[in-house]
């Protein structure tokens, strides 16, 4: 691995760990403080995380690009392929990698935080067609959103267009809005609020994976250029000549 994909990828695995940490101990703290009132417990988790993947996206974004998905990199290493943009096979495999284990340390870490058992199997099940066509919906919507900014040049306002839909699609998708695969995975690592059974990963994923084809095919229709803005998904991160002085 070269010394400017390690970069990229640390600041992938971290980013992705800060969001998941984000989502699991804000959902820990809600439950905490707003017992027996589940509406605000999910309020509360929304607000929280929406604004802390903003927050990263404007931390990160420079480095890596803040995708902190591998939908969302999957995609642009498909659109960018033919065009030499975008992230390369190996970038895709390392930003993967990153990503997932990276979830996985963040549902830790959040664990730890709140002086819970590092790992604790979450006996959430999350299952059925309805909330499968959710993940569908959310992650279509997500990646179409990213790359709709990429294309259109309207980068700049990420942090505050991918917050505010991750936010909202809390209430407008009867799963709350996954809408990543590194996430679920990591999410069932910590039986909390937050959390996912083990059993039910599978569904979510397939889902977001199938969201993702929607999401090229939307992207094929509306903006049949969007390949050309790869680079700049879902922040522009610095050119490797930069960052190799």
């Amino acid at each position: 691995m070269s010394r400017t994909l390690a970069r990229h990828a640390s600041a992938e695995f971290v980013g992705t760990a800060l969001l998941v940490a984000a989502v699991v101990g804000s959902g820990t703290a809600a439950a905490r403080l707003s017992p027996g009132d589940v509406g605000l417990q999910l309020l509360e988790n929304a607000i929280a995380t929406a604004f802390a993947l903003g927050a990263l996206i404007l931390m990160f974004g420079p480095v890596s690009g803040a995708h902190f998905n591998p939908v969302v990199s999957a995609v642009d290493w498909w659109l960018g392929r033919r065009a030499d943009t975008g992230l390369t096979g190996s970038d895709l495999a390392a930003y993967t990698a990153a990503q997932v284990t990276g979830a996985i340390a963040g549902s830790v870490l959040a664990n730890l935080m709140f002086d819970l058992p590092a790992v604790a199997w979450s006996q959430t099940d999350r299952t059925g067609g309805n909330l499968w066509l959710a993940e569908i919906v959310a992650t279509a919507g997500l990646v179409v959103l990213v790359f709709a900014l990429a294309r259109s040049g309207r980068t700049a306002t990420a942090p505050a267009a991918v917050g505010a839909y991750i936010g909202a699609a809390y209430w407008f998708t009867s799963s709350t809005s996954f809408a990543n695969p590194a996430v679920t995975i990591g999410r069932a690592f910590t039986d909390t609020f937050a959390g996912i059974a083990p059993t039910s990963v599978p569904g979510f994923v397939v889902a977001q994976l199938v969201g993702g084809l929607v999401a090229v095919a939307a992207l094929a229709a509306w903006y049949p250029r969007a390949q050309r803005a790869a680079d700049s998904v879902v922040m522009p991160h610095l050119a490797q000549e930069t960052e190799a002085r």
